[in-house]
């Protein structure tokens, strides 16, 4: 199957799981010292940045430290899971059988805002579904709390002091009250659970109401989504990747983002999932092999960077891209990930890149997180030690480096 325009072709024929809301007496905590004068501060530079004194004193003087925000702030599972958990979690029959009965129900919007921005639908409702379950659970966090209390925390302050100010002028422009602005615990609101920032940029009144409504309206969240998307420079004639079978003895340290043509990948005997040629395409590929040589492989092309330009995150695009896939019509992975790999705390990622620093594999400063830098470092050992270097930290490299994969 050629990669252009496959989905539409296939049509022609998890965010966010839902979080507990936490009760007042566990999640609303005595404030950290400087807290308010953190708010008052914050006030001041939304008031200087254009937002109403009315609205930024009102919305201010009631906002409150939540405690919870910093917990989940340290615990991203896109940084705590493995690929075969956040995979599975994302893309099940469920969600592929509800996209499929959404895409009818709302056939005529979705044409509508596939024709406006030239994303095809079943991105748009895969997009739906990852975050908030097609509707089912926007969030029940006030994002003015949630937003100022990770303002005020100093790991990334400038970011959320931004979406916070962002908010305020949400507020400020009437879209929503103060009061029923709720989302996640890091501010993403609605529908498709759009950060402040985006909101005021890419929001869109699509059903001429007045407003900007992400919570209410499925008119202005879809084709918010399709306008962002455009944005990015989505391309409507081609899908977002695929997978693909590597041959025996496969050099992985091709697997490092590097770009090649099509045809490249092709000569060096990647297939299709199903062992037929790749197309010949005049399109540019990144191999992904998020599970490691045991795993799956991937193929992605523009698009992909583009679904990492709504979530950085590597994870996220393949469960956005497989389950649009899934959605049009698509069956499931030929290679699903393993499910023994070890699920790596950011203690055990420390303790990695650590290891991998002082045996001259420059990881770059430890973080916790397995980036760029972590994977080069371990696809260097991997070679010197005569494992192979596909830049995984699966157990047979925990095991070598001494480290136990907790």
């Amino acid at each position: 199957m050629a990669c252009r325009l496959s989905v539409s072709a296939l049509l022609a024929i998890s965010s966010l799981p839902a979080m507990a809301k936490v009760a007042d007496s566990e999640a609303v905590l005595d404030a950290p010292d400087g807290f308010e004068e953190c708010k008052l501060q914050l006030q001041e530079k939304a008031i200087a940045a254009g937002v109403s004194a009315k609205t930024a004193q009102q919305v201010m003087a009631n906002v409150e430290h939540v405690d919870r925000v910093i917990e989940l702030d340290r615990k991203q599972p896109e940084f705590t899971t493995t690929f075969a958990d956040y995979l599975n979690r994302r893309v099940n029959d469920d969600r592929v059988n509800k996209g499929r009965e959404l895409i009818k129900e709302h056939s005529a919007l979705l044409e509508r805002v596939t024709e406006a921005t030239g994303v095809p639908a079943a991105y748009l409702v895969a997009f739906w579904g990852l975050e908030t379950n097609f509707g089912s659970y926007f969030g029940k966090m006030s994002v003015p709390d949630s937003l100022t209390t990770l303002a005020c925390d100093a790991r990334r302050s400038t970011f959320f002091t931004e979406q916070l100010i962002a908010a305020l002028r949400i507020i400020d422009e009437g879209a929503i009250p103060a009061a029923q602005m709720e989302g996640s615990w890091a501010g993403a609101m609605g529908h498709v659970q759009f950060m402040p920032t985006v909101f005021l940029k890419h929001a869109v009144d699509a059903d001429d109401d007045g407003r900007r409504d992400l919570w209410n309206s499925l008119p202005d969240a879809m084709m918010s989504a399709g306008r962002f998307l455009e944005s990015m420079n989505w391309d409507g004639d081609y899908r977002w990747g695929r997978e693909v079978l590597l041959p025996e003895n496969f050099d992985y340290s091709l697997a490092d983002g590097r770009r090649l043509e099509l045809d490249k990948w092709r000569e060096l005997g990647i297939t299709d999932a199903f062992g037929k040629p790749l197309a010949r395409e005049d399109i540019n590929a990144a191999l992904i092999v998020p599970a490691g040589h045991q795993g799956p492989a991937f193929l992605a092309y523009h698009n992909f960077k583009v679904i990492m330009g709504w979530n950085r995150s590597e994870f996220y695009a393949i469960a956005v891209g497989h389950l649009a896939d899934r959605i049009a019509g698509a069956g499931m992975l030929q290679n699903p990930p393993p499910v023994d790999t070890p699920a790596l705390s950011r203690d055990t990622v420390l303790e990695l890149q650590t290891a991998l620093n002082e045996r001259g594999y420059d990881a770059g400063k430890p973080d916790g997180i397995t980036g760029p830098a972590t994977r080069s470092a371990i696809r260097k050992y991997q070679h010197a030690e005569g494992l192979i270097a596909d830049g995984f930290p699966g157990q047979e490299l925990l095991d070598r480096l001494g480290l136990n994969g907790s």
